[in-house]
């Protein structure tokens, strides 16, 4: 362990100009960190891959952590602070007197053995209290603490992955195939296997004697090949749980960590003191990924996925193989029995898409472990606000000898509830000639632009990480196009400065935290907003002066409508012109141009691109339910709004209704899918005072056990009781399960590929699902007509009236800009 060195702030608070990279980088140079192990004992494992080897080192640090008071150990009042380095300090216990004010976190609490220091601040505690305290996180707002990985990271200075590129680290996918989505009513049958370093197989069980065996061998095979990450696509939501489960169950112990290291596969639940508990796994000496949280952070920034499951993904991005094999997830089995290497093929094609996603969208993650002090495995699914950017500030607080703020409370009694930014609704109806011009990270831009930081950063961190992230970004930027596309270099750098946004976007969001973050600061949040306002009001007044019409604005940009005249070239030099009215650092782009646009509500629309492709945006313009037949015809009727084709939406209203009223449309095509919110046990306890159709359905179709977080799909028979279909489990919306954002994004998915009609599933409600047709997506395109002419295209019968008129008179609401003039907004 390098000899400990703390560094100060100078008088007016700024961090010395030579430890600006290592701030954000850390100061230890050792290269090829690829994990990390560490105990509360303070013992410590470190992985360095150098090449083809990987070797292991043993290393102990002094556990720690932050205290407002030395009140629960009476005794350290009575012993002056430590002044040795932290690797000379033998003392069972010591103390360090930190810069900062008086209830600032400024005691820096150290032991030989974090347990022995745990269990004396918890007697303590107890004694202070007056009753028995048994966690130090029911303690938060008195001792600050970070996890044993953390901690050693922190107090080195040491980060993941230094010197390696990506293609440098040995990854493996596996993927488990079980009779059944439950682990106490099905076993896994099949497991796919295959790494980057060319080994490929399947390990089969079949027969249920079979089941320990295969579960002995992945993990001996796991051992032998001795990757360095492992990964999967809903590896924590499914893989893992059922084959902990199922091992737990046949007692075969899961031996995946690495040798000279506990080698059993632990998981645990684990909550911050504001955070919901989610389950972990972990294994020494390896990191496991998730590939499913890459594809949602993705999707947070793109809004692009059609889906989350595996097959969507890999189809949107070019992934999938002309041969790739696709099976329904509730027919695996039964198709394993029939014809098994059709089986084999679908799933390791399936372990052969993760590996894709993995190499397209983990190099973020990557580089962001490079610069947090914390497991890869835990960057890669951590929130960038709580989970990268407050470790990074804790580390460079420690490495100044710096007190940390304490937990601020009551900020909304003081400054109000956080504001937020502003969302406009400028124009409802259907606009032509559209162009999206976007705000540069507008709020990042902001707090560069006026130094907006939180009070309480005494040693100035959260501006150096702006100004020097976004320096580096940019520099990132550049080198990633001059290199070869799809070069290891270019991925590289860009992995770097994506990693590199993700951090510097966290910012205003961690300001507004609250009680939550560290370094929240509302006060300093609020002036971001308020000044976003007004540069958003500054920019559309400069619009509307210029004859164009604004339509939606908010923080991710403007949606305005040009003169239909006008081309690509007349568009970017009005955003160039508009830009220039723009404070310093602030940068106006022209993002891109629009065919149409469909305005529902505020976040809530449809594009129609100059390809013809539909996008549709919002959680509004969606129904919860995600019924395939009403989002098919939406989307056909969203594409002939936009074109003024009221005739083609009258037709596809009528054709659906026919559809429905024959039942031509498969079950599939009705059926809602749902998240659970309770495990069976739960769910049958209240059931007496309250049914609901997703549980019913399951214990209609003979199931008596689920858990909580499972999907079902189900439909109304047309007796009115719900139906259960079974569905594929990696099978994720992203409107059921992001959870980064309430505003939504999904482009309509095509005609499902569905189970058909059978003769042993009931008949659906086809007048039900009339109803839901007209009230649920019909309704959406009311702003768009006049309502005379709304309520006569969507009539539940055929029925004509007197007073009708050709459908081909009736106009949409256009909003048109007209001239370069300034415009009007032509609202039938």
């Amino acid at each position: 362990m390098r000899k400990e060195e703390h560094v100060t702030a100078d008088p007016d608070g700024n961090v010395p100009a030579q430890l600006h990279d290592e701030v954000l980088f850390g100061w230890d140079p050792t290269p090829g960190i690829v994990s990390v192990w560490a105990t509360r004992a303070g013992k410590a494992l470190v992985w360095q891959r150098q090449g083809g080897a990987v070797s292991c080192s043993k290393a102990s640090f002094r556990p720690w952590l932050f205290a407002r008071t030395l009140e629960d150990l009476p005794s350290l009042h009575a012993q002056p602070p430590a002044t040795l380095p932290w690797d000379m300090d033998q003392s069972p216990i010591s103390y360090r007197l930190l810069e900062g004010s008086v209830g600032s976190y400024r005691y820096l609490l150290s032991a030989r053995d974090g347990h022995l220091l745990e269990r004396m601040l918890l007697a303590g505690a107890s004694r202070r209290l007056g009753r028995q305290v048994t966690s130090l996180g029911s303690l938060w707002e008195d001792y600050y603490r970070v996890g044993p990985v953390e901690q050693y990271l922190m107090q080195t200075g040491r980060v993941f992955f230094r010197g390696l590129a990506y293609d440098d680290l040995h990854r493996l996918q596996f993927d488990v195939e079980t009779t059944s989505l439950d682990p106490s009513r099905g076993r896994i049958f099949l497991v796919s296997i295959r790494d980057n370093h060319g080994h490929e197989c399947i390990l089969e069980a079949p027969t249920p004697e079979d089941e320990p065996a295969l579960i002995t061998e992945l993990c001996a095979l796991i051992r032998r090949l001795d990757p360095d990450v492992i990964e999967n696509h809903n590896l924590f939501g499914f893989d893992l749980p059922f084959l902990e489960a199922r091992a737990k169950a046949l007692r075969v112990p899961l031996q995946l960590g690495r040798s000279g290291a506990p080698l059993q596969l632990e998981s645990f639940e684990e909550a911050g003191a504001h955070r919901r508990k989610r389950k972990h796994f972990s294994v020494a000496g390896r990191e496991l990924i998730d590939t499913l949280d890459a594809v949602r952070r993705y999707d947070f920034v793109a809004r692009s996925l059609p889906s989350y499951r595996l097959k969507e993904v890999a189809r949107h991005f070019g992934m999938a193989a002309p041969e790739r094999v696709y099976l329904e997830g509730s027919k695996i089995y039964e198709t394993y029995q029939r014809d098994p290497d059709l089986v084999r093929k679908y799933a390791l094609d399936d372990v052969c898409e993760v590996d894709e996603i993995s190499l397209r969208l983990m190099g973020a993650a990557f580089a962001l472990a490079g610069m947090a002090p914390r497991r890869y495995e835990r960057v890669a699914s951590a929130g960038p606000a709580m989970g990268i950017l407050e470790p990074m500030m804790v580390r460079a607080y420690v490495r100044a000898g710096a007190a940390l703020p304490p937990y601020t409370t009551g900020q909304e009694e003081r400054y109000g509830q956080h504001q937020g930014g502003a969302s406009y609704l400028l124009a409802e109806g259907v606009a032509e000639h559209i162009v999206k011009a976007d705000v540069a990270s507008l709020y990042p831009s902001l707090i560069r632009a006026f130094r907006i930081a939180p009070k309480c950063d005494r040693l100035s961190v959260f501006l150096h990480f702006m100004d020097r992230l976004t320096e580096l970004r940019l520099t990132h930027k550049r080198a990633a196009r001059e290199a070869p596309p799809g070069s290891i270099e270019a991925n590289q750098h860009d992995g770097t400065q994506a990693a590199m946004k993700t951090v510097i976007n966290a910012a205003y969001g961690y300001l507004g935290a609250t009680s939550m973050a560290l370094f929240a600061d509302l006060e300093a949040a609020n002036e971001v907003t308020r000044r976003g306002r007004a540069l958003l009001d500054s920019l559309l007044a400069s619009l509307r002066e210029r004859g164009m019409v604004p339509i939606e604005a908010d923080t991710d940009g403007v949606y305005f409508a040009v003169p239909s005249e006008w081309g690509e070239e007349q568009e970017r030099a009005l955003v160039s012109e508009v830009g220039a009215t723009l404070p310093d650092g602030v940068k106006l782009e022209y993002e891109a141009r629009y065919a149409a646009m469909f305005s529902h509500a505020i976040k809530n629309y449809a594009l129609l691109t100059y390809t013809g492709e539909v996008i549709v945006r919002g959680a509004s313009m969606r129904s919860s339910r995600s019924e395939p037949y009403g989002e098919r015809f939406l989307r056909q009727a969203l594409r002939c709004v936009m074109q003024g084709d009221l005739v083609g939406v009258e037709q596809g209203y009528q054709e659906m209704l026919r559809a429905l009223r024959t039942r031509s449309l498969p079950a599939s095509d009705v059926a809602t899918r749902l998240r659970l919110s309770k495990d069976a046990q739960t769910y049958l306890a209240g059931r007496a005072r309250q049914k609901e159709a997703q549980y019913e359905a399951l214990l209609a179709a003979g199931r008596r056990q689920w858990k909580s977080g499972e999907h079902v799909r189900f439909y109304r028979a047309s007796n009115g009781t719900p139906v259960w279909l079974p569905d594929d489990i990696d099978d994720i919306s992203p409107l059921e399960d992001s959870e980064e954002d309430s505003e939504e994004t999904v482009r309509v998915p095509p005609p499902s590929s569905a189970l058909g009609r059978s003769p042993d599933l009931p008949a659906y409600d086809s007048d039900y699902y009339r109803q839901v047709l007209l009230n649920s997506y019909a309704e959406r395109l009311r702003v768009a007509l006049e309502p005379e002419d709304f309520l006569q295209l969507f009539r539940l019968d055929a029925q004509t009236s007197f007073f009708d008129r050709p459908i081909k008179e009736m106009q949409v609401r256009w909003i048109r800009c007209v001239s370069e003039k300034p415009c009007v907004e032509e609202q039938r």
